[in-house]
C-alpha cells in the first residue's frame, strides 16, 4: 500500500520591502512521504521569494502554487501561471537534472533552482558546465546551517512571517525566526 502525502496548512504574511510587495497568502503544502521538512520548508521560502513577480510580472492576474513536486517529476516545486495558461516562472528545489531543467526553460518564461543541502556545491561543480547555455535559468544557494534551522517551523497548520530585505529573507512563527541569504551562482 502506498502511502499517501501529509497536508500541511500555512498562512504566510510576506513584507517584501525590496519589491515594495506586502501580502497574505493561504497556502495548502502536500508533502510527499519521502520528502523532508526541510525540503518541504525550502518550496515555502522559494514562493516567499518569488511572491513579488505576482504584481511585478503579472498585474496581479496570476497563480502562485506549489506543484506536486516530488509526486510528479514533470512538474515544478512551484510555478507562477499567468492568466493564459503560459508559465511564467518554475521554481525547483534541490539539486535535479540538467536534462529536466532544459525541459523546463523550453517550458517557462524563467527557472529558478534553490540549491541547498550538504552536497550542493559538488552538484554544482558537476553541473555547472552543462547548464551555461540556458539563458533562462537562475541557480541559486541557500546556506545549509539556516535550511536546517527551518525545520523547527514545520507544523501541520502554520502562522508565519517573511520579511525580504537587502537580499535576505526572515521566515518565522512569532517564537522563531530563522535568517537566509541566498547566494547567486547563475
Amino acid at each position: 500500500m502506498a502511502l499517501k502525502s501529509t497536508v500541511f496548512k500555512a498562512h504566510l504574511a510576506i513584507a517584501d520591502i525590496d519589491h515594495g510587495y506586502y501580502a497574505d497568502h493561504a497556502l495548502t503544502l502536500a508533502r510527499h512521504p519521502s520528502e523532508t521538512d526541510e525540503r518541504m520548508m525550502v518550496r515555502l521560502v522559494a514562493l516567499a521569494l518569488q511572491a513579488h513577480q505576482l504584481r511585478d510580472l503579472c498585474h496581479g492576474d496570476a497563480t502562485l502554487a506549489f506543484g506536486a513536486g516530488l509526486s510528479d517529476p514533470d512538474d515544478p516545486d512551484v510555478s507562477l501561471t499567468d492568466f493564459t495558461g503560459a508559465r511564467r516562472i518554475w521554481v525547483e528545489v534541490g539539486q535535479p537534472e540538467d536534462k529536466p531543467l532544459a525541459k523546463a526553460c523550453a517550458r517557462a518564461d524563467q527557472v529558478l533552482v534553490y540549491a541547498f543541502g550538504h552536497a550542493a556545491e559538488v552538484w554544482w561543480r558537476g553541473i555547472e558546465p552543462r547548464l551555461a547555455r540556458l539563458q533562462k535559468l537562475q541557480v541559486w544557494r541557500l546556506p545549509s546551517d539556516a535550511v536546517r534551522a527551518l525545520a523547527p517551523l514545520a507544523e501541520r497548520t502554520m502562522q508565519l512571517q517573511a520579511t525580504l530585505q537587502e537580499g535576505a529573507i526572515t521566515l518565522g512563527n512569532g517564537r522563531a525566526s530563522v535568517s537566509l541569504e541566498p547566494l547567486r551562482w547563475k
